[in-house]
């Protein structure tokens, strides 16, 4: 039978697996909605459309540029979950 432990680590590990491969698309949409938003504020434009496209188009810059190492980080992740999955059964 499976331990409260052993379910509580899994989550643990899934949630920080989650947080670490989405952290780049996060971090660059901040940077730009930053950056839109000061250009907003100096240019007195104050249009909602014009921080989508750039926010848009900086996360399939991030997600092609740290592509691989989201998916190493989920691969691991989750190689790691079938190795101890016969572990936790016995």
């Amino acid at each position: 039978m499976i331990s409260q432990i052993e379910i509580l680590t899994v989550m643990k590990n899934a949630v920080y697996t989650i947080l670490l491969a989405s952290l780049p698309m996060l971090g660059i949409a901040l940077v730009v909605g930053v950056l839109v938003s000061i250009f907003q504020a100096t240019t007195q434009i104050n249009e909602q459309t014009l921080a989508f496209v750039p926010k848009i188009l900086g996360i399939l810059f991030a997600l092609l540029l740290f592509g691989g190492f989201i998916l190493s980080t989920v691969t691991d992740f989750t190689s790691d979950l079938f190795a101890s999955i016969n572990s936790m059964l016995r």
